[in-house]
């Protein structure tokens, strides 16, 4: 049985339906146009259909991920 590949950063969907993995940690801001405009450190951005929740959840939830350790050592 093929696992399940788990992303080490966050999804999101595009206006048209394309999906799009972004760093995190590259994220300025997000504005609400009403729908979220995700802009980079870079300058660029991107219009997704995720509100702003959705994308901070996201956040944390790859935060926790990647900082967690494990305590059976």
């Amino acid at each position: 049985m093929k696992k399940k590949r788990e992303y080490d950063m966050i999804m999101l969907t595009k206006l048209n339906d394309n999906k799009i993995v972004l760093n995190c940690d590259q994220i300025e801001s997000v504005e609400l146009i009403p729908e979220s405009k995700v802009i980079m450190m870079n300058g660029k951005f991107f219009i997704v259909k995720e509100s702003a929740e959705e994308i901070i959840e996201k956040t944390i939830a790859y935060n926790e991920k990647i900082h967690s350790f494990h305590t059976d050592r």
